[in-house]
């Protein structure tokens, strides 16, 4: 018969996902605050290297389980993205790429100040640009909101984060090879791995809403089909080391125009992607050690003044242009705050490829940790500046 500790151990994630669950519904309740930022805080304060409740991270069942609640959030803000609107309104992609390209260099130019080597630097910025589709979709759906503001957020977080996924495979392909020679190998690796991503999305997109509608009762069975379908989607590319984020942007987008219904009554996904939510940010959270935060406090308070600046001052500067004030652009820069889970999961699975980074990310770590707790203050308050939210 196993002994107590044993017993303890093996209970160590149930015990902590309903730790924060509680801690969310009466944190929220008593607080008005998000409820993902009482689960980073759960997740944060149970991990190895704190209170030692969850045990040290690594692959396996965990991963997995955080990759399938991150793909059915991807593939939610896939399916609310909008490509006709990004076609009638060009200054909305072209304000995507100022931001994302001044972001990365910003940080990049803040790192070297800071004495980081030039690939830290390179990833630290890679890293920045990316803004966390799943505090962006779990706080607009908790707020219920609506309106320019919450769908340029959407939009651009869309956009950021393939531009991240991207310029990060480069440098981690540069980073293998370490030879400025293969930086063109490397590059083409990336755009390889984010065609076939692409095209592993699109499949699902067009084949699932084809099985619905053969079972012929969508409003009833297209929520659990399409949940089936991003768990094998995730897995797939998880497998073949292709670009889960990529493939369930994808999956989403193509589901979306195919004009199958996904009801609105399911957002995140019902009962499992609510589990899955708490999940994937005590997950997130439990990767981090405060020893290398606090070792990384400058830098990161640095990146973290950088990145919001410039994601702020670029949104803003093509407001008029795309057809909002400049209150509603600084607030939609604003919201782009956010960037905790993203960041965690694609280092996960980066160390996985066996690219160990070691502390030289500690930065990163610093600001993970500060967006996991105030990111989704952040985009909570820029909602309600901006009048968009139905629950205040």
């Amino acid at each position: 018969m196993p002994d107590l500790m044993t017993i303890l151990t093996e209970l160590s994630w149930p015990i902590a996902i309903c730790i924060a669950w509680v801690a969310g519904e009466f944190g929220q309740r008593l607080t008005g605050l998000p409820k993902i930022s009482f689960y980073g805080i759960v997740g944060f304060a149970l991990a190895a290297p704190q209170i030692g409740v969850l045990p040290v991270s690594g692959a396996g069942a965990i991963l997995q389980l955080a990759d399938v609640g991150f793909g059915l959030i991807l593939f939610e803000l896939g399916y609310r993205i909008n490509l006709r609107w990004l076609r009638t309104n060009p200054w909305l992609g072209a304000a995507s790429l100022l931001e994302a390209g001044t972001t990365f260099v910003a940080i990049y130019m803040v790192a070297l100040a800071f004495g980081t080597s030039n690939l830290t630097a390179m990833l630290l910025a890679a890293l920045g640009m990316s803004t966390s589709p799943a505090t962006v979709v779990r706080v607009i759906n908790e707020t219920r909101s609506s309106g320019q503001v919450t769908e340029r957020i959407l939009h651009l977080t869309a956009l950021n984060c393939v531009m991240a996924v991207f310029v990060f495979n480069v440098i981690v392909g540069f980073w293998i090879f370490k030879s400025s020679e293969d930086v063109g190998h490397a590059a083409l690796n990336s755009v390889v791995v984010t065609l076939l991503s692409a095209l592993a999305g699109a499949v699902f997109g067009v084949a699932v809403p084809a099985v619905l509608r053969q079972m012929g009762n969508l409003s009833k069975d297209a929520t659990t089909g399409f949940a089936l379908a991003v768990i094998l989607l995730v897995w797939f590319t998880h497998t073949t080391q292709l670009s889960p984020v990529v493939a369930a942007l994808v999956f989403g987008l193509t589901a979306r125009h195919r004009r199958v219904a996904f009801s609105q009554a399911q957002r995140n996904f019902g009962p499992l992607g609510e589990v899955l939510t708490v999940l994937l940010f005590v997950f997130a959270a439990s990767t981090l050690d405060w020893r290398t935060i606090t070792d990384g406090t400058l830098l990161a308070l640095a990146v973290l003044l950088v990145r919001l600046l410039t994601k702020t001052a670029s949104v803003t500067a093509f407001a008029h242009l795309s057809g909002i004030s400049w209150r509603k652009g600084a607030l939609t820069g604003l919201g782009l705050a956010p960037v905790s889970v993203f960041v965690i999961l694609l280092l996960e699975h980066t160390r996985l490829r066996g690219v160990i980074f070691g502390d030289e990310l500690r930065a990163m770590a610093g600001v993970t940790l500060l967006l996991e707790i105030f990111g989704p203050i952040l985009i909570q308050r820029a909602l309600m500046l901006a009048r968009e939210t139905n629950k205040d």
